[in-house]
């Protein structure tokens, strides 16, 4: 019987310790922020070295799953974040990994994520459109939009994203890009870990590792972060959600303002009042991705 006792006390002591780490992670992906990107080139189908970054894109986020494994996890889900959404060699998976692919999605780069979700990482990532510096920098559309910002702070794709995590509870906990948006990450989420792949000279040059190195350090990253699950908090955009989008031109910021829950705040900038972030997810989704012709 004391055996037994003894025996029944170390699971629940084991039990107890591996539920202080993450079991299922959400991983969003961005190719700006991958380890060597710099133009267009590397960017999309008509790039020439395109091909090949979809392979890097890839290795980064197959690291940053083996990072976290290493540190407990066990489950994921992977969303494929950039361009037309089917960038991801998804034949490289584990066959207990799934991936969204595609668009629209009501939660963008975040869709499928929930309550069940212990933490949330950004791989790819980008600084956003309103900084001077990084790579690439924009936020959500770089040929349209000039600003984005909730609640009065101007926020990069991973402020918005870690906000609509936050909405379910979850954590974001890495981040990986070049040195720029790994610091604006931080000031929005707090002391995240960083996985700094590359160091901006402009919107169109880098300082890079090579993709090895890269994949390295999102691995030790993601290893770190699942480790200190307990370190970090959801950031949460409590009540309503004030949400201002600045256009390079005025005709969008027009338009928009015919609908009678739009505010129209300036001669470029629309203002949208969500009752929270899925509402704010939503709108932005159909601001970006609507157009008359739509066609199956």
């Amino acid at each position: 019987m004391r055996k037994a006792l003894v025996s029944s006390l170390a699971s629940l002591v084991l039990f107890s310790a591996a539920s202080t780490f993450a079991q299922k992670v959400y991983i969003s992906a961005d190719m700006e922020g991958l380890t060597g990107v710099v133009t267009g080139a590397q960017l999309g189908p008509s790039g020439f070295e395109y091909q090949k970054f979809r392979e890097i894109m890839t290795e980064e986020v197959l690291a940053a799953i083996r990072g976290a494994r290493a540190a407990g996890a066990t489950e994921f889900l992977v969303s494929d974040s950039h361009g037309n959404g089917q960038n991801l060699l998804i034949d490289r998976f584990p066959k207990d990994v799934q991936i969204v692919r595609s668009w629209p999605r009501p939660l963008g780069m975040m869709d499928g994520i929930d309550e069940s979700f212990d933490a949330a990482m950004f791989v790819g990532y980008h600084a956003s459109t309103a900084n001077p510096k990084g790579v690439r920098a924009h936020t959500f559309s770089s040929a349209t939009l000039t600003d984005v910002r909730l609640n009065g702070t101007s926020v990069a794709e991973a402020g918005f994203n870690a906000a609509l995590a936050g909405h379910f509870g979850v954590p974001v906990v890495m981040v990986s890009g070049d040195d720029v948006i790994v610091e604006e990450t931080k000031r929005y989420v707090g002391d995240v870990e960083g996985a700094v792949v590359k160091w901006a000279t402009s919107f169109h040059a880098a300082r890079t590792l090579t993709p090895e190195a890269g994949a390295e350090v999102i691995e030790k990253a993601a290893r770190r972060a699942v480790a200190r699950l307990d370190d970090f908090r959801p950031f949460r955009v409590s009540g309503d959600v004030s949400l201002e989008v600045s256009f390079k031109n005025y005709r969008q910021a027009e338009i928009l303002a015919y609908l009678s829950t739009v505010e129209r705040i300036d001669s470029h900038t629309i203002r949208y009042v969500a009752r929270d972030m899925i509402e704010a997810s939503m709108f932005t989704e159909f601001m970006t991705n609507y157009e008359s012709g739509l066609s199956p």
